[in-house]
């Protein structure tokens, strides 16, 4: 494969654009439900939806049969407690989940229907089960059914909610399934907005926009039910690229999309105030190869250079602390490693395990999570023998990241018990929603919200579409096009970035704050009119940095309405230090009126008791679990 500088060292110049460009022209697709995201949750969305009889349309600013962060695969489908390997009841291990500020409906979906969602993925062709019996022996595998239960949880196995599956295998089945339901894929759309009825913000969603992001063509979509499912936003406070790369297994793709959308269209949001350090590091999450932190290394001891074990990783979690979460061991071992008790490097001692578990935890659970599998085949190919070899580990001393480089936490839609959210005709699923959780409960909710859409498609009138809100938003998208000169987006993001790492970090104090919000509206007046695209891609990136502007703003207006510092969130104002007060353990709620911010406070138990809840809105469900 010729790489880029060989390219134009032979060429002597960049190529021209491969695509026909045609900026301006439009298309016009209808559709009964229009799905908005090609992730895990969108996919499951769409076929659902059409499984229900409706018509589809989905949109994925990528290609649907790896995008997203659950594109590549994953090793653990968890929290799915109806499984036949399971000692627990569903509802006690949802309530054993909650936490104050949790979702309780996606989780409460999550454990009721997590495991029909599994069942359906090996309908499609995806694999959840040793059926060749390459493992047998491994700890957690079952004869009877050939699934594989993870040591992750515990070693006793006392519970067994979550199961290993070979997770590469589930979105291209994904895909083909929605292509055999007859669901009209739009891949390489980016969505720019949604449409609302009368054109006007807080009216019935009715449809969206898409720019298509290597021919610029303009794409109208009009819908009875729309479903938000574009996931989170990983670029908010550091531009990933040659200006301050980062590594993190999420989807360049995700930059808050959804978030932007659903704040012009006027839907409530919450839980917009939090964030959480972004734990960059060359050891970060799937570059398990420096590091043993992520769960699919979940066996591997690490050792010190000489062979003394280290107390990682801490299976079986009896001190308390959560699964994988071995943070709490680092001060420690640092302390050790300074008075020259362990002695660097560290190596994950892959010989000393049994081979049937290195060959497991190899061959399937790091070549089957994220974008590990290239690792572990670059790794093999160049001679690397688990049997033999230990692979050399530093995660445990590079510690966090700056705390100025974070991440958005765990925002997103407010919803009820249909998913919809605030907005008639407007649904969201997975990561979109507000306290999302991993593959499972992306998987679950999705497979959910596109039946309740396709319940409610058959109770309203048909779409009207405003002209006028379309050639609006046609306007602010090409504006980037018309120019030839001025701001690239890459400098516009970095800006953005900086404002809010000085503004909006670990430091939280209402002069921060507002300082920061009269930054990033410089930035919006001064600055993103001087944005320029020379082709349909550029085009995109600066269309992202639109929305990452907008989704800072929120940000910083709801970490200000907050007047309280919390643990439970993460969150400490400097100038409001009292924690967790009574009066504002509550879900702060934001959405945009006539053009500006407006905040309420809603209880932490407002969905109700989740099991009466799901039990009366899913009456006519017939899945695996019918009550123990």
């Amino acid at each position: 494969m010729t790489t880029w500088h060989e390219y134009l060292l032979e060429k002597g110049e960049p190529p021209s654009w491969p695509y026909p460009v045609r900026y301006g022209a439009e298309q016009e697709i209808s559709c009964d439900v229009l799905v908005v995201g090609g992730g895990i949750a969108g996919c499951w969305a769409a076929i659902s939806a059409a499984r229900n009889g409706a018509t589809v349309a989905l949109v994925e600013k990528g290609d649907t049969i790896r995008s997203g962060a659950g594109g590549p695969g994953c090793d653990h489908y968890c929290d799915i407690p109806t499984n036949p390997l399971s000692k627990v009841d569903p509802d006690e291990w949802a309530r054993e989940m909650y936490k104050p500020y949790s979702n309780v409906i996606g989780t409460q979906i999550q454990c009721r229907e997590g495991w029909d969602t599994l069942l359906e993925y090996e309908q499609m062709g995806g694999k959840i089960r040793d059926d060749k019996d390459e493992y047998v022996g491994v700890e957690g595998r079952d004869e009877k059914t050939k699934m594989m239960a993870s040591p992750r949880q515990n070693k006793d196995h006392s519970r067994n909610t979550v199961l290993r599956v070979w997770g590469s295998t589930f979105k291209p089945a994904l895909k083909k399934e929605c292509k055999r339901l007859g669901v009209k894929i739009f891949d390489r759309v980016m969505v720019t907005s949604l449409l609302n009825e009368g054109g006007i913000p807080g009216g019935r969603v009715v449809g969206a926009t898409g720019v298509n992001n290597r021919t610029g063509e303009f794409l109208i979509f009009k819908a009875k039910a729309t479903i938000l499912a574009t996931a989170g936003n990983y670029s908010l406070y550091l531009l990933n690229t040659e200006l301050a790369g980062y590594n993190t297994f999420r989807s360049r793709t995700q930059t808050g999309d959804g978030i932007a959308m659903a704040w012009r269209a006027g839907a409530e949001l919450t839980m917009m105030e939090t964030t959480s350090p972004m734990g960059l590091s060359t050891g970060f999450k799937h570059t398990w190869y420096a590091g043993a932190g992520d769960a699919s290394y979940e066996n591997v001891q690490l050792v010190d250079s000489n062979g003394r074990v280290l107390p990682i990783p801490t299976q079986g979690w009896k001190d308390g602390s959560m699964p994988g979460d071995d943070r709490h061991m680092r001060p420690l071992i640092r302390e050790k490693v300074l008075r020259g008790e362990y002695e660097l490097p560290f190596f994950g001692d892959f010989p000393a395990m049994p081979a049937i578990e290195s060959r497991a935890t190899w061959q399937m659970m790091l070549r089957e999570e994220s974008t590990s599998r290239i690792i572990v085949d670059t790794y093999s190919a160049a001679g690397f023998d688990p049997t033999k070899h230990q692979l050399i580990s530093y995660l445990l001393l590079e510690g966090e990241s700056p705390p100025q480089w974070r991440t958005p936490g765990r925002c997103g839609l407010l919803i009820d018990w249909n998913l919809k959210t605030s907005l008639e005709g407007l649904f969201a699923a997975g990561e979109q929603l507000f306290s999302a959780r991993d593959h499972s409960f992306c998987a679950a909710t999705g497979r959910y919200a596109g039946r309740k859409a396709a319940a409610y498609i058959k109770q309203v009138a048909e779409p009207v579409i405003s002209r006028d809100q379309v050639d609006r938003e046609k306007e602010r998208v090409y504006a980037p096009v018309k120019r030839t000169g001025g701001l690239e987006w890459k400098e516009l993001h970095a800006g953005i970035a900086r404002a809010m790492q000085f503004f909006a970090s670990e430091y939280l104090t209402d002069r921060l704050l507002a300082i920061g919000l009269d930054t990033l509206q410089e930035i919006e007046e001064e600055y993103a009119p001087r944005l320029f695209a020379l082709d349909p891609h550029k085009l995109m990136r600066c269309l992202e940095d639109l929305n990452l502007l907008t989704h800072g703003q929120i940000l910083m207006q709801a970490a200000r309405a907050r007047k309280a510092s919390s643990k439970l969130l993460n969150f400490y104002r400097i100038d409001y230090p009292e924690i967790d007060p009574v009066e504002w353990q509550k879900f702060l709620v934001i959405k945009q009126q006539d053009g500006r911010a407006e905040v309420s406070l809603l209880p932490l138990d407002y969905a109700g008791d989740p099991v009466a809840q799901y039990e009366a809105h899913n009456k006519d469900y017939t899945g695996v679990y019918q009550g123990r």
